[in-house]
């Protein structure tokens, strides 16, 4: 046994309908895939629906035991979560689990951001958990469910901070007390809240952006973990199926660290950038506008 290997294998969410924001890409979709062959309902949504045709087209093909819906929804609107969940209900007439995953970051010095820059991470984070969580608390309270589960995806310096990345910081920590606050105020619903604060499970898009050019090899994100590595996939998508799973029905309000010891080692993701150049920020800024 390995730790890449699928802790369960029975069809163990086979009963699950289970929405997964930011489904299409990265984390979410390693985490949707997961969830699929387990036998799971699952709605990936995200902005982009080119994006979410490709993942749910590749991922119907392999064949797995559940079924994938794409459907286009931008966090940010209150109306769009509606019509997504509405969506979600009349294809599947019900739901049972909310994966809140959508996210963005910037890495860059605070005092460079522009307060549309800071908005745009807060409202997708924090704005957006929060329009996904009370829309579908408000069905689920509503229809009287039996059960149901959020699981929101927070960061390690949700509770420490972080410079360079005070944006997500901020917008992280919001969603932590969200989880914190919701699980003791909904449990009479039977509603659970539970999060996971992943360290460095790098993905192509995220690590792309917050290690433009040779910063992956200037910082080697390995030697701030404990174990020396970063996290497989795998691992994580074991722990998301578990805590959306009845497997952990009497965890409630619980924020669960997968990161291999690096918090401990360090607290702050990205503290790090204290050493780095002026001139370097301006290289950087000018990449990323060259990029866009």
């Amino acid at each position: 046994m390995s730790y890449s290997d699928a802790m369960f294998k029975n069809k163990e969410l086979e009963e699950e309908v289970i929405v997964v924001t930011g489904g299409g890409t990265g984390l979410g979709k390693s985490m949707t895939k997961y969830f699929l062959e387990l036998g799971a309902k699952v709605v990936i949504t995200s902005r982009k629906m080119g994006k979410l045709e490709t993942t749910a087209q590749e991922l119907s093909t392999q064949k797995t035991a559940g079924e994938i819906l794409p459907v286009q929804c931008d966090v940010r609107s209150f109306d769009q979560v509606e019509n997504m969940l509405q969506t979600t209900l009349d294809k599947f007439g019900k739901v049972t689990g909310l994966l809140n995953n959508a996210a963005g970051n910037f890495i860059s010095p605070t005092e460079r951001l522009s307060a549309r820059a800071f908005d745009t991470i807060i409202d997708i984070v924090l704005k957006g958990s929060k329009n996904c969580t009370l829309a579908f608390g408000k069905h689920w309270i509503k229809a009287k469910q039996t059960k149901a589960t959020v699981l929101n995806i927070v960061t390690t310096y949700s509770w420490t901070g972080s410079a360079y990345v005070v944006p997500s910081a901020a917008a992280k920590a919001g969603v932590l007390a969200m989880t914190r606050s919701l699980a003791v105020e909904w449990a009479k619903y039977h509603i659970r809240l539970n999060a996971i604060a992943p360290g460095p499970f790098p993905t192509k898009g995220a690590w792309d952006r917050l290690l433009p050019g040779d910063l992956k090899e200037k910082f080697d994100i390995t030697k701030k973990v404990p174990l020396g590595r970063v996290g497989n996939h795998q691992e994580l998508a074991n722990l998301a199926a578990y805590l959306l799973s009845d497997y952990s029905a009497y965890i409630n309000g619980e924020v669960i660290t997968i990161d291999g010891g690096e918090w401990l080692k360090g607290a702050g993701e990205f503290n790090m950038f204290e050493q780095v150049p002026q001139t370097f920020w301006d290289m950087l800024e000018t990449m990323i506008r060259n990029k866009k």
